[in-house]
């Protein structure tokens, strides 16, 4: 009895260690700005490094003196990488154009994938994205900032309970002074000034919010129309990429109006949702104003963080990966939302180039 107790005892903690286990992750590439915030979360033991995919020595170099990362957890190979650290998830951190690389060599190895916003570059890859997630079963998700927010999450909330009535028009600003102006390390500047890499400048950099917001909110919905203009005001630095850029999306019964720059004279992300019966207002991650029907006034409502895992990128990819958490089919995170914002995206750019609307297939 005792054989059999103790059996049943080292089982169960066996089952128990098995589904405490951080996931296994492994990095593609450390050329964008963001990637730190793995470095720099030594307090959360969800998700362990188990390997870094870079191609340049500076880069590497820094990285290991900077974090204390030991040398053997460097590749200058990704497949070689993937096949002798068996991740069961990448995070990509290179150029935009470099996505569809990741996911075509981690889909046949059953890995899943987290890129930074956006998903791609052309709809072609990100169509092939799809396919080759479809193919092999696994998670492709895209991280978005403005996804944390739980003020955008709660202007959501009302929407979805019917508090605003119908959307009628949306503003979305994103943006901030500009990427040389904050201080970006020159390897990322590389990538939002290559019109190849990153797609374009500001345009996909901030516009991308916008998209991928009003998409959410919409549940999938296509826009009918995709108009966009770009400028340069800053060519002497920004010569071959826009450094302002407006989108307006039409629907059948709704406006989005977004507004991605690199001159703003202070960093924003903020946005504005005006209902049939209400709007409401997220001008920062943790504050909501909304006025509804028949309120007499506006009202102002200070929040607290989204709940984990939806404060860390990094916590909800574990938790998607390791089957404790199930996405909304149109979450922001998600693929069919992702999928049109960079659509939205493309169009933009034509509509910019050629000076004219460009209608959407539906």
């Amino acid at each position: 009895m005792k054989s059999t107790f103790l059996s049943f005892v080292l089982v169960l903690i066996g089952h128990l260690a098995l589904a405490e286990a951080p996931l296994k992750l492994a990095i593609a590439g450390l050329s964008h700005g963001h990637v730190d915030w793995i470095f720099n979360r030594a307090d959360k033991q969800d998700v362990v490094v188990v390997g870094i995919y870079e191609t340049n020595p500076v880069l590497i170099d820094r990285y290991a003196k900077q974090y204390h990362i030991d040398k053997s957890l460097f590749f200058t190979n990704l497949q070689t990488m993937l096949d002798e650290v068996k991740p069961e998830a990448v995070s990509a951190f290179g150029a935009i154009n470099e996505h569809i690389t990741v996911v075509r060599a981690c889909a046949p190895r059953k890995i899943h994938v987290m890129v930074e916003k956006p998903l791609a570059t052309t709809r072609k890859d990100a169509k092939e994205m799809q396919q080759l997630a479809q193919q092999h079963q696994i998670h492709v998700l895209t991280n978005f900032e403005t996804s944390w927010y739980e003020s955008n999450q709660q202007v959501k909330a009302l929407l979805d309970k019917g508090a605003l009535g119908q959307i009628r028009k949306v503003l979305v600003n994103d943006g901030h002074q500009g990427p040389k102006e904050i201080g970006v390390s020159p390897e990322f500047f590389a990538i939002l000034t290559d019109p190849e890499k990153n797609g374009a400048g500001a345009l996909v950099d901030f516009g991308c919010y916008g998209a991928n917001l009003m998409t959410w909110l919409m549940r999938g919905e296509r826009p009918i129309s995709v108009s966009a203009v770009t400028q340069q005001h800053k060519p002497d630095i920004y010569q071959q990429v826009d450094d302002e850029a407006t989108i307006v999306l039409q629907y059948a019964h709704a406006q989005c109006v977004i507004q991605g720059s690199w001159n703003w004279p202070f960093s924003r992300k903020d946005m504005e949702v005006y209902g049939s019966t209400g709007y409401a207002l997220a001008p920062d991650a943790t504050t909501l104003r909304y006025r509804l029907e028949n309120q007499p006034k506006e009202q102002l409502q200070r929040l607290t963080a989204r709940a984990a895992p939806y404060d860390d990128p990094f916590s909800l990819l574990a938790a998607v990966v390791k089957g404790k958490l199930q996405l909304d089919e149109f979450d922001q995170y998600g693929l069919p939302v992702n999928i049109l914002t960079v659509e939205i995206l493309e169009a933009a750019k034509i509509a910019a180039q050629k000076k004219q609307t460009i209608f959407l297939d539906n």
